[in-house]
């Protein structure tokens, strides 16, 4: 299974949409980032700068190469609420020779996401938040990503096949980015309703 993920795909407005769009900034995590079921999330020892960025993640259902953008959604089912940490003082060591982001985001648990709710359930924009101890810290909605879901899909599948499992997160809102420290207690909500909550230590 393969997690990938989409950089700075937000906007705070539609009138900051990008013409013509940036190139998108696509990475990989791997399947030992998911933490699940509202374990506590451990700061690892390799950071001392760890940020949170809400998301959504979406399920790919149905393996496909070279997908089309029309074609797209039919590859996908369901959609979560997560959390990409980033070790940003890792990202910024990296950065400092042209490096990739993998190791600050790839760390183990840098993953938390909710349960998966099927597509239909919701409306063609999406509404999530994140809570940092009671107080609302970030809210997104899936029109102001840079690049939609069917751009992403078709983009990234010229790339590398997407196999049922595949989890696609989609960027985080162009807002509210901060640090957590250890007895912060994170809530995710997706149209208003509570999704995943969890500790961390």
């Amino acid at each position: 299974m393969t997690i990938v993920g989409i950089g700075k795909n937000y906007v705070n407005t539609l009138k900051e949409m990008p013409s013509p769009k940036w190139q998108p900034i696509i990475f990989t995590k791997p399947e030992t980032t998911l933490l699940m079921d509202g374990a506590p999330f451990e700061i690892p020892a390799i950071s001392n700068e760890v940020a949170y960025e809400v998301e959504l993640a979406y399920r790919i259902s149905k393996k496909g190469k070279n997908i089309s953008e029309a074609n797209a959604l039919s590859h996908v089912d369901a959609v979560a609420v997560s959390i990409d940490f980033t070790a940003k003082d890792v990202l910024a060591k990296s950065r400092e020779n042209k490096g990739p982001w993998a190791l600050a985001k790839g760390f183990d648990g840098a993953t938390p996401i909710s349960d998966f709710f099927p597509l239909t359930q919701f409306e063609d924009e999406i509404n999530f938040a994140l809570d940092l101890n009671g107080k609302r810290v970030q809210t997104g909605n899936s029109s102001l990503m840079v690049y939609q879901l069917p751009e992403i899909i078709a983009h990234v599948s010229q790339f590398m096949t997407l196999n049922p499992g595949d989890i696609l997160l989609s960027g985080t809102p162009a807002h509210g980015v901060g640090l957590v420290k250890p007895g912060d207690q994170l809530l995710l909500t997706l149209e208003g309703e509570n999704k995943l909550a969890f500790e961390v230590r």
